[in-house]
């Protein structure tokens, strides 16, 4: 039989825990690590979770590529700290100069952590430029709310370089950007020929289920049916495990059409919201991280215009 704490006891342990969870948040460190998955392509794999005061937001995948000349960033993180610490993984790794710095989409795990890298190198595609700007504040609020002390003195800093497609040569490294789009409104996709690396952020998870909070779905498939073309040997999703075959991009897209039919369907058959957060997710999907908590905050997200769709075109008998 168990017994209730005492008050004495639950103080004691109350006094016990204070001073560990003190010196939890004054560490403030997210241990990243750099992963080197082919000559010179790094990555920082983030955590399979929701943002938290636990884990300060690490849950973004972020990378970088060392050229003969330059790094070129790969998306900077959640804060300020992230990007500092970030910096010191790239210095672990060269002393060559960041000459590129990337941000490629306007999701606050992507772009808080600007403030550590040279402002002049920081560059997005124009309409992720335009989202920070306008975006960018109401994220880092809620971000400090989210999660707590990591977030201290993190600041909103703009790309001032507009990116477009092509491919080039930067730092001494054979580098193509894709100007995609379905996850937001524009998601800048790096591929590094050098390596075969593709970095395709967040229009690709691995093991996680995809966010939706700016989906425009049939753009978001025609994305990945281009990413699967190309002449890629590794994937890096913006979150989730790095991978050498097309398994996440199927995996991504098989969601996808899952999600926007179910949403479709119900919609069609008169069903309300409170009904659809009661749907049952395929077994299939079981094993992504967070599936139902995306799945009903992508209900919020996507059933509402589904529901205008149906009342203009018609239901279904």
């Amino acid at each position: 039989m168990r017994h209730p704490l005492s008050f004495a006891g639950l103080l004691l342990a109350l006094l016990i825990a204070l001073p560990l969870a003190a010196q939890q948040r004054s560490s403030l460190d997210y241990g990243l690590v750099a992963q080197e998955i082919a000559p010179g392509a790094y990555v920082i794999v983030g955590l399979r979770e929701d943002f938290s005061f636990d884990n300060g937001g690490n849950i973004v995948n972020t990378g970088f590529i060392v050229g003969r000349s330059g790094v070129i960033v790969i998306d900077t993180g959640p804060s300020r700290r992230y990007g500092e610490q970030m910096l010191a993984a790239i210095r672990a790794v060269t002393p060559l100069p960041v000459v590129l710095t990337l941000n490629t989409h306007h999701h606050p795990d992507h772009f808080l952590g600007n403030q550590a890298f040279p402002q002049d190198t920081l560059a997005a595609l124009p309409e992720t430029i335009a989202g920070i700007r306008s975006e960018g504040e109401g994220f880092n609020d809620n971000m400090y709310r989210l999660n707590g002390d990591w977030m201290r003195d993190t600041e909103v800093v703009i790309p001032t370089r507009a990116l477009s497609a092509g491919r080039q040569d930067i730092g001494g490294r054979d580098v193509e950007f894709l100007a995609l789009g379905g996850h937001t409104a524009a998601d800048l996709v790096v591929v590094d020929h050098d390596s075969g690396t593709v970095y395709a952020a967040d229009l690709l998870f691995n093991g996680r289920a995809p966010t939706t909070p700016h989906a425009d779905i049939p753009r978001w498939i025609d994305a990945l049916e281009q990413l699967a073309r190309l002449p890629a040997r590794l994937w890096v999703p913006g979150h989730g495990d790095v991978s050498a075959s097309l398994a996440p991009v199927h995996e991504t897209r098989d969601y996808l059409e899952w999600l926007a039919g179910t949403m479709r369907d119900a919609a069609e058959a008169g069903m309300d919201m409170t009904e659809v957060f009661a749907l049952d997710i395929p077994a299939r999907f079981a094993q992504l991280a967070l599936v139902d908590t995306e799945f009903r905050r992508s209900v919020v997200h996507l059933f509402p215009a589904a529901e205008q769709a149906a009342l203009s075109g018609g239901r279904r008998d």
